[in-house]
This record gives C-alpha cells, structure tokens and sequence, in this order.
C-alpha cells in the first residue's frame, strides 16, 4: 500500500505496538466481561452482533467499552490465557479499559475520525499503526 492513500481510519488515541490482522468489525459495544466466554475467546452472550466469533488475534473494532474495574483485568486475564485480540479499537472507551490494555499489553486505540462501517469489514487485514495513528487496510477479505 502506498503512503499517499488515505486510512481507512484515523484514531485520537493510540497505545501500543503497531500490529496487524484480521478485523473483527462489530456496531455492538464490547464487554470482556458480559460478552465474552473468557476460556475460549468467543462471544457468547445470545443476541450480540458478534456472537459465536472468536477475538483471538483479531483486530477488534466496535463502537465502544463496556465494563468498569472489573472489566479491565479480564484485559489481563485473556491475555495470559492466550486468546486476546491482537489490538482494541474502540470509538469510545474509558480509563479502566485503557489501564486493562496497558497493563495486559494489548495494542488500544479510542476516537474515531469516521465511523469504519464500510471502509473495514470483518476479514479484512488491516494494520493498527500507533504512532501515525491510523488504520490502514491492507487486504479486504
């Protein structure tokens, strides 16, 4: 890919090392608590718009955090089972999930410049670039 084209998305925020994968595109918010089965890495809750998919090493994408302290370290609880996602890339989180995150070393980012619907679908390989602050497609599924 070019550097001349433009992201698929720009983020305010940014943290972590710059990663890549496949995306996990959700317009359901995203709770490791409530939604997630915290052995397998699939969401499990009836009903959410990702049910039955897997976020291990997966570039999440959804509109927003869920949860407070006790959501933060099942941050670190999945990543020490092995089957966190590779990057979160939220449009709206909170300090407790940042903190998870940080503390898990799971790649975050907040704040959308637009929402992704679209331009990322599920499948897709895209890269979390932190430094820029941007996420670029890299192969659309």
């Amino acid at each position: 890919m070019s550097r001349s084209r433009a992201p698929a998305l720009r983020v305010q925020r940014a943290y972590g090392p710059t990663v890549e994968g496949e995306a996990l595109v959700s317009v359901e918010g995203f709770s490791p608590r409530y939604d997630l089965d915290r052995w397998s890495g699939l969401i499990s809750r009836p009903g959410h718009a990702l049910e039955g998919h897997n976020i291990r090493d997966k570039i999440l994408i959804t509109p927003s955090a869920k949860g407070g302290i006790a959501a933060g370290w099942a941050f670190y609880d999945i990543k020490h089972k092995g089957i966190a996602p590779k990057a979160f890339v939220f449009g709206v989180t909170n300090p407790v999930m940042v903190q998870g995150a940080v503390f898990a070393g799971i790649t975050i980012t907040e704040g959308w410049s637009r929402k992704p619907y679209g331009a990322i679908r599920t499948g897709d390989i895209v890269r979390v670039d932190t430094r820029r602050k941007r996420i670029d497609v890299i192969k659309k599924a």
